[in-house]
């Protein structure tokens, strides 16, 4: 389910524009990495920095979702601490994860 990021109302698949505001709507893409537990928290600081991802999601080997990060996060350094500690929990317990990437194009 895809919603506008001007005003949060619930956006059809295939919109361009919000039904509400009138805001275009930017195509989201879809990444997929493999990473081994030693790599993941550089990996996540690496995918923040890069500045248009919108969500970056954690999984572990089966596809269980571990963690998911907004990218409002990624802006405010601070913020991202408990995420980063987060991360390192993951990272002892898991031997190899997944990290998800969406974009918006």
């Amino acid at each position: 389910m895809l919603y506008c990021a001007k005003c949060g109302a619930k956006l059809d698949d295939a919109a361009r524009f919000c039904s509400s505001c009138g805001a275009s709507v930017a195509k989201i893409t879809s990444e997929e990495y493999s990473v081994s537990s030693d790599n993941l928290i550089e990996r996540v600081k690496e995918l923040l920095h890069e500045g248009n991802i919108t969500r970056i999601i954690v999984k572990n080997e089966k596809g269980d979702v571990l963690l998911e990060i907004p990218a409002t996060v990624g802006v405010i350094g601070f913020v991202f601490v408990p995420w980063l500690a987060a991360l390192g929990a993951i990272a002892a317990l898991a031997t190899k994860c997944k990290v998800v990437v969406e974009r918006r194009e």
